[in-house]
């Protein structure tokens, strides 16, 4: 695993490193440098270890396992019981949209380098496999019909950083942030008082930002058409895919979302973009602070974000 990199920035130390395919940074203002890097070491080990649990890339993990199982019923712990439900919430709240077996659609779309539109028949051969209600949930027990699967990624690096945040709390740890690949968990204000600076990216010019926000608790999450995409004869297609379709997302370029929970605002997030134009819309009757990059680049935010 390695030591993460730990360094000072002003009053506080900053540990980097990377961990779900993504970069990884917790800051935390102390003085002491020791009870830092226990900090982060924290974190780190917490990221790692929920990566390892619940990648779909891993024959051991739990995602592994239940896809091993070929249609026989798997019982499940209890912190993957708190997921599944939570998935199962979401499925019913988004009417659908938000659908943990919707990772199936990658047998049709490959976003790695490529720009081939999948066929109409290459995606009637895969929507079959796609419907949380397909499945059998109760009693800590799933049972995922054969050729079926199951993807947590869309809500696993937003769980990590409210872990990390909780642990680093459980530690003594009253201010600083964690920021997992742009998902950010706040943990309180700075010692002063004042609230932290978030940036949005741009999502037409990722090395720079578009907006900020700001934060003394909570969860901010962005979810937006430019994090892996293809373009093809003038149209952009992106890896959000609406379940139903199997056709990526149209609408807005990215949405942010505050929260309390970094979990509940990276769900909101994704469940917007998959509302196309309406995500707005959406997201007012969330009652959630937003800030939207739409089709056009323009910016819309809510009176409080």
């Amino acid at each position: 695993m390695g030591d993460a990199e730990l360094t000072r920035a002003g009053d506080a130390w900053v540990g980097r490193f990377r961990a779900m395919a993504n970069p990884c940074e917790v800051l935390v203002d102390t003085d002491d440098a020791t009870q830092a890097a226990a900090v982060v070491a924290i974190a780190r080990a917490e990221a790692e270890r929920i990566e390892a649990k619940f990648s779909r890339y891993r024959a051991d993990s739990v995602v592994g396992m239940i896809h091993a199982a070929g249609g026989r019923p798997i019982e499940v712990d209890e912190e993957t019981e708190q997921l599944l439900e939570y998935a199962t919430e979401l499925h019913r709240l988004s009417e659908g949209r938000f659908d943990i077996t919707s990772g199936v659609l990658r047998r049709a779309w490959t976003f790695d380098g490529g720009s081939r539109v999948p066929t109409d028949a290459e995606l009637a051969a895969v929507l079959p496999f796609v419907g949380w209600p397909k499945a059998t949930w109760r009693d800590r027990t799933l049972t995922l019909p054969r050729g079926m699967e199951i993807d947590l990624g869309g809500i696993g690096k937003e769980y990590a950083a409210d872990r990390a945040v909780s642990m680093a709390k459980a530690a003594g740890i009253e201010h600083g942030f964690v920021n997992f690949g742009g998902d950010i968990r706040v943990i309180g204000p700075r010692p002063d008082g004042r609230a932290w600076r978030a940036g949005i990216v741009h999502p037409r010019a990722i090395e720079r930002t578009i907006a900020h926000v700001e934060m003394t608790d909570g969860g901010l999450a962005t979810s937006g058409d430019y994090e892996r995409f293809f373009e093809h004869e003038g149209r952009r297609y992106c890896h959000i895919l609406n379940p139903r379709t199997g056709w990526p997302v149209e609408g807005p370029q990215s949405v942010s979302v505050m929260a309390p929970l970094c979990i509940v605002a990276g769900s909101c997030a994704t469940i917007a973009m998959l509302h196309g134009d309406e995500a707005e819309a959406y997201l007012v009757e969330q009652r959630l602070p937003y800030l939207i990059v739409d089709r056009n680049g323009d910016v819309h935010r809510s009176a409080d974000a």
